[in-house]
């Protein structure tokens, strides 16, 4: 018996000890190929960087996602800004790059991101090299992009989706009925739209006004800068989006000077070669972002700006659960980072780039005052992204100079409570009662699941919400130097578009991230600097183990089951567990 307990025990040491050495080796041979990929790539002569517009743009790459493309994966279904625009502008200097080839192919990105991008381009175009696009079809934000190119090519039997821009906010108030569940309502703000989709079945007068403006707004930019690039008058591409101009084949868009000849995917060789002047058959020279990225750079000289990227919903705690979908602004993180750029010498001012459309009030005023902190030490300028709005904002307000994309969405000086009533769902469709014991009047407040709350509550937490708006209005009074009367008039939850948020006073300047961090380094007084991107991105071997996240895995199993009831029941449980005070736009907001 022990000789058998001996025998299965040496077994089973053997197989763990094979497992660790296979381990070991795998992770060696990962660690290889990325100090492999994390050579210096020398460009070859006459060569044309890749641009692929596919999938969705993030700000900021925050993991290292070398794992993924080791597995084949996630390179091709997200691409990251600051990269794009990287590569871009060491393309522009790099004399061995003669051109860009921008491929089409569904991008997910905001307008004020794609403005973004663009800008970068046209700045590459007017350094004399050239631009070309190819899509099998363009969607309309593929479009806006492409357009900046010297040629448009396209697919014989392709199409480019011109339209116009629409927005369709989704309302769950029914649905939530059905199963039980109805929310309360405390806001401060005519214009805060956000608690709609749970308590109304179509939009306010006061949300559609405001929608209406910002979405003419943005098509008005977009109509504009592709008039420019293509010498297509803004009413013909009114027209052209209103008569289905995307229906009507590839004749009728060269007809309206949108593309400027039909070619097959092979044959971009030879219209690439025709631009290198080579033969029409010789093997592209290709370089990719990645590659671009990993040529030599500059050495870096002078003082530092810190670059600083917050995207997402804000919380207090960046806690890992089932119904967060998207990256957060965790405050307790941001304050941390923000305080140890804060006490670096080295960073002589700090670009915050924010890209949210708000979230927790009792967080934003956390963060609010990390950047007062930061701002009494050194320049604090803002850079806006898609959005920077409500509590995004009142991040933003004590900067030193806030810098806006035309197309940004920002303001939404508003905050709000939204407040599930569960009991008609654990009551009265589940069965389950409830009773109580209290030693005063309001001991049992706050649970959602045995009753509604009553009218007490109510004026209660209506007097918490007004306090809060007043606190709101006071730190953009403050930051922004300007009067309570005059704030008054543009507050009350409403969305500005950039462009008419620089009348307004609430930012100073229309541009970008480069706009923003040449601002940064005037106030610090720095000729020469060089930017620094915070925070650090994950390690590999973490980003391994986070993919590997059981929420991640159920959340993933829960989208597959409800298919397109998962947003709406995301919503919901969102609300139920988000922080009582909001100070954020719609949950559920989409362009068209």
């Amino acid at each position: 018996m022990k000789k058998f307990f001996f025998n299965v025990l040496s077994t089973f040491t053997g197989i763990v000890l094979f497992v660790v050495v296979v381990v070991v080796l795998g992770l060696m041979s990962v660690v290889g190929m990325v100090a492999a990929s994390d050579t210096v790539k020398e460009v070859d002569d006459n060569s044309v960087l890749v641009l692929k517009l596919k999938g969705t743009i993030e700000e900021y790459k925050q993991k290292d996602d070398t794992f993924d493309k080791l597995l084949g994966g996630g390179t091709d279904a997200m691409a990251y800004l600051n990269e794009l625009t990287a590569a871009i502008d060491k393309a522009k200097d790099d004399k061995h790059v003669k051109g860009i080839f921008i491929e089409a192919g569904a991008v997910d990105a905001g307008y004020a991101t794609l403005q973004e991008l663009r800008s970068h381009l046209e700045a590459f175009k007017k350094s004399g090299k050239w631009i070309v696009a190819y899509g099998d079809d363009y969607t309309q934000r593929d479009y806006y992009v492409a357009s900046v190119a010297n040629k448009v090519f396209i697919n014989p039997e392709g199409s480019v989706d011109w339209r116009g821009i629409g927005a369709q906010p989704m309302f769950i108030k029914d649905l939530a009925a059905k199963a039980g569940i109805k929310f309360s309502v405390v806001k401060v703000g005519t214009f805060k739209s956000a608690t709609e989709p749970y308590t109304e079945e179509h939009m306010s007068e006061a949300s559609r006004l405001q929608t209406k403006a910002y979405i003419d707004g943005i098509w008005s930019s977009v109509c504009k800068a592709v008039s420019a690039s293509r010498g297509i008058s803004v009413d013909s591409l009114n027209a052209y989006a209103d008569g289905f101009v995307g229906l009507e084949g590839t004749g009728a868009l060269k007809k309206r000077k949108m593309v400027d000849a039909t070619v097959y995917e092979r044959q971009m060789r030879a219209e690439i070669n025709k631009l290198l002047k080579a033969e029409a058959d010789e093997k592209v020279k290709k370089i990719s972002v990645a590659d671009m990225l990993a040529t030599k750079d500059k050495p870096a000289k002078g003082k530092q700006i810190a670059v600083y990227y917050a995207s997402g919903s804000i919380v207090q705690d960046n806690e890992s659960s089932l119904y967060n979908i998207e990256s957060c602004i965790a405050a307790t993180k941001m304050c941390r980072d923000l305080e140890k750029l804060m006490d670096d010498d080295d960073v002589a001012a700090v670009v915050l780039r924010i890209n949210s459309g708000g979230g927790s009030a009792y967080a934003s005023e956390q963060i609010w005052d990390q950047v007062c902190q930061l701002k009494s030490k050194k320049p604090v300028v803002v850079s806006m992204g898609d959005y920077a709005a409500s509590g995004a904002y009142y991040i933003s307000a004590p900067a030193s100079w806030v810098v806006a994309q035309p197309n940004t969405l920002t303001g939404s000086i508003g905050i709000f409570g939204l407040i599930p009533d569960m009991s008609g769902l654990f009551t009265g469709k589940l069965g389950i009662k409830y009773d109580e014991v209290k030693t005063n009047r309001n001991s049992t407040f706050g649970n959602l699941q045995a009753r509604s709350l009553n009218a007490e509550e109510l004026a209660a937490l209506q007097a918490h919400v007004n306090r809060g708006y007043v606190l709101f209005r006071k730190r953009v009074c403050d930051g922004r130097k300007l009067r309570v009367e005059d704030v008054e008039k543009i507050a009350q939850g409403r969305v500005w578009l950039g462009s008419d948020a620089l009348g307004l006073k609430l930012v100073n300047q229309l541009g970008g991230l480069d706009d923003a961090v040449k601002k940064a380094a005037e106030l610090a007084k720095a000729k020469d600097y060089y930017t620094e991107a915070y925070p650090s991105m994950s390690p590999m071997f973490e980003s391994i183990l986070s993919d590997l996240d059981g929420d991640t895995y159920m959340q993933n199993k829960t989208r597959a089951m409800l298919g397109e009831l998962y947003e709406p029941f995301v919503m919901i449980m969102q609300m139920r567990d988000c922080d009582r005070v909001q100070a954020r736009m719609p949950f559920d907001f989409q362009l068209y």
